[in-house]
């Protein structure tokens, strides 16, 4: 099984003695397409005044920001800190449980493109949607890494819990599941990372693994109502009760 995620615009600031190694990455053998948005991103950085980098970053821009600390990483699931992942509850999980979203869950950063959950990130700062300088960050893995994802998510039994945004990135080419969230007859929108933090959570301690299970998950104050069939995607509709 393979769930893919978004990542969120909020970071950890912890840091460990563990450099970056884009060798050791989903898909080593694309290392130098990862280095090379780095490269424009670091580049970015040093040459571009205050209002440019505020406008990346989508904060209020502070000098240390420019002194990027490539050598310093923590897992993918423990960096980001956004409301999914604080759902998730990671550091809750049991090391079983850890392992199995270490390896199964690819998160679609917005500068390292598909990263396992376990990939060892630094802290970094990119506004969703905005472009290093004229480079469509988007674009640029979609062309790059699409054939590696269509051949790692082959076959197996694939989840799609990512933001329509991150749809950009990657198109999957084959049937998969989704989740939408309604409540009192309305789609949730603002509170459905916090849903997809909780069933990702849910997932791991459930042992989810197939169409089977996924369909017979346990969550609390959520009823599955339906599944509807779009293409080669199958949606499960639930209520938050």
């Amino acid at each position: 099984m393979k769930i893919l995620f978004a990542p969120s615009e909020a970071k950890s600031s912890v840091t460990s003695d563990v450099k970056l190694n884009f060798s050791n990455f989903l898909f080593p053998n694309l290392s130098s397409k990862r280095q090379e948005i780095l490269d424009v991103y670091v580049k970015f950085l040093k040459n571009a005044n205050d209002n440019e980098i505020a406008k990346l970053f989508g904060l209020k821009f502070q000098e240390n920001m420019r002194n990027f600390n490539q050598l310093s990483t923590i897992k993918a699931l423990k960096r980001y800190t956004g409301v999914a992942f604080e759902h998730l509850k990671y550091n809750s999980l049991s090391q079983q449980e850890q392992d199995f979203l270490d390896k199964n869950v690819i998160i679609f950063s917005n500068l390292f493109g598909p990263i396992l959950g376990g990939d060892m990130i630094p802290e970094y700062k990119l506004k969703q949607g905005e472009k290093i300088g004229e480079l469509n960050i988007d674009k640029f893995y979609n062309k790059h890494f699409s054939l590696c994802m269509d051949e790692i998510l082959h076959d197996e039994f694939v989840l799609d819990l990512r933001a329509g945004y991150y749809e950009k990135f990657y198109k999957i080419k084959k049937e998969h599941y989704t989740f939408k969230f309604v409540k009192d007859k309305k789609v949730v929108s603002h509170y459905a990372k916090a849903y997809r933090g909780v069933i990702l959570k849910e997932i791991a301690k459930q042992k989810i693994k197939d169409e089977k299970s996924l369909l017979n998950i346990k969550v609390n104050d959520i009823k599955l109502v339906e599944i509807k069939k779009i293409g080669l995607k199958n949606e499960i509709l639930c209520e938050i009760l």
